[in-house]
C-alpha cells in the first residue's frame, strides 16, 4: 500500500480490515452510527474499526450518501499501523465498484495499435496505441470515467502510457511512431509527474523520437499554460507532441501557435462525409492552411469513406487514419495491404 505522489491523488489499495478515521465536524455519524462497527472517539475524531469489506462498504455508504459535503477521511491498515487520506466520494467508489478498481491496480490491460498513412508516400508512418481491457467487457470510455470519479486516473494514465512504450518495443520497428494519448489533468508538475514515463521509455530502450504524446479528447484544459509546459517538457526530452480534436472545445485554431504542437488530428466531427459538407470543408482548409504556415503536420482521423481520403488527400493533409485503412489490433499486421483508389 503505498502513495505515488501527493499531487497524483491517493493510490493505494484498501486493506481487507481496519479503521476508518472520521473528523467530528466532517459528519454528524451519532444519527446514522453503521452496524457491527463500535466507534472510540478521541478529541478530533470518531475512528471504526471494521473486519471486512462489507462492513467498512456500509459505513462508507451511510456516510456518503448522508452528507453533501465532500470531506476527507483516513484508512488505517492495522497490521502495519499505515494511514492514509482518501476523499469519500473516491472511497465510496472503490468500494461500490471494486471490480474496476481491480482492473486499473492489476493493469488488466492491453495497448491495440491502429495504423497511421503518410499521405504522400502512401505507407504506414505509425500507430495510435488505444487502451483495450483484457478478459473484460469494461468499454475503455468507462473505465476513465471511473478512474475520474475513484481518483485513480493518474495510476491509470501512467500503466496505459506504459502499455503504449511497451507496444511500441514489441511490435513496431524502429522510425514507426506511436502516438499516445495522455490527461494532462494528471500531470501537476510536468518535470516531476513524466519522470515515471522517462524511466519507462529508457526500461524498454525506445527512441524518444518514435514517441507522440497527444492530449486525450476528453479533456477540458483550462489552464493553457499549464498545458504548454507539459508539452514543452516532452519536447525537451527529444519526443513528439500533438494536439487532438481541432476544432472542438479548448483546442481551437487560434492556440496552435501558442502550444506549438509537432501534429495537429481534426476533430472526427469535421471528417465525416467532409467530401459533401461545405462548411466542414471551409474549416478543414483553414486548418491545413494555418498549419502548414506554422510547420505542423496534419492528421485526420475517423476516415471511413474513401470520397473522405480523396477529398482530404486533395487539400493537402499529411497523416490520415480511420477504419478506411483498418481497425486497432493487439498485433498490428505486418504486411499490411492499403485500400487501392478508384480514383487517382
Amino acid at each position: 500500500m503505498a502513495k505515488d505522489c501527493q499531487y497524483c491523488g491517493t493510490q493505494v489499495i484498501v486493506p481487507d480490515q481496519g479503521s476508518l478515521v472520521v473528523n467530528h465536524k466532517d459528519v454528524r455519524w451519532e444519527e446514522y452510527p453503521p452496524k457491527l462497527m463500535s466507534p472510540r472517539i478521541n478529541e478530533d475524531a470518531v475512528i471504526f474499526s471494521y473486519q471486512n469489506k462489507q462492513q467498512l462498504q456500509a459505513a462508507v455508504r451511510s456516510f456518503y450518501e448522508e452528507n453533501s459535503s465532500p470531506y476527507w477521511v483516513h484508512i488505517v491498515n492495522d497490521e502495519n499501523s499505515h494511514s492514509f487520506p482518501i476523499s469519500i466520494e473516491h472511497l465510496y467508489e472503490r468500494l461500490t465498484n471494486s471490480h474496476m478498481s481491480d482492473i486499473i491496480h492489476e493493469s488488466s490491460f492491453t495497448a491495440h495499435l491502429q495504423p497511421i498513412i503518410d499521405v504522400r508516400q502512401n505507407k504506414i508512418y505509425g500507430y495510435e496505441s488505444l487502451l483495450r481491457t483484457e478478459g473484460h467487457t469494461v468499454n475503455p470510455a468507462e473505465l476513465f470515467s471511473y478512474a475520474a470519479r475513484s481518483g485513480l486516473q493518474s495510476m491509470l494514465d501512467q500503466q496505459a502510457r506504459k502499455a503504449a512504450i511497451k507496444a511500441k518495443h514489441d511490435h513496431l520497428e524502429k522510425g514507426q511512431k506511436i502516438f499516445i494519448n495522455f490527461l494532462p489533468s494528471t500531470i501537476y508538475v510536468p518535470e516531476f509527474c513524466l519522470k515515471h514515463t522517462f524511466k519507462i521509455v529508457e526500461e524498454y530502450k525506445v527512441d524518444p523520437s518514435d514517441l507522440v504524446f497527444e492530449v486525450v479528447e476528453t479533456e477540458n484544459i483550462s489552464d493553457v499554460d499549464h498545458l504548454k509546459s507539459i508539452l514543452e517538457t516532452y519536447k525537451s526530452s527529444g519526443m513528439k507532441v500533438a494536439l487532438d480534436d481541432v476544432g472542438k472545445g479548448y483546442s481551437t485554431l487560434e492556440r496552435l501557435t501558442l502550444l506549438n504542437p509537432d501534429y495537429v488530428k481534426i476533430d472526427r466531427s469535421y471528417i465525416d462525409h467532409c467530401h459533401v459538407n461545405v462548411e466542414n470543408q471551409k474549416f478543414l482548409k483553414e486548418v491545413v492552411s494555418r498549419s502548414k504556415k506554422l510547420g505542423i503536420k496534419v492528421l485526420a482521423e475517423g476516415i471511413e469513406k474513401e470520397e473522405e481520403y480523396l477529398w482530404l488527400k486533395n487539400i493537402g493533409i499529411d497523416f490520415a487514419q480511420g477504419y478506411f485503412f483498418g481497425r486497432p489490433l493487439p498485433t498490428p499486421e505486418k504486411d499490411l495491404i492499403l485500400p487501392k483508389l478508384s480514383t487517382p
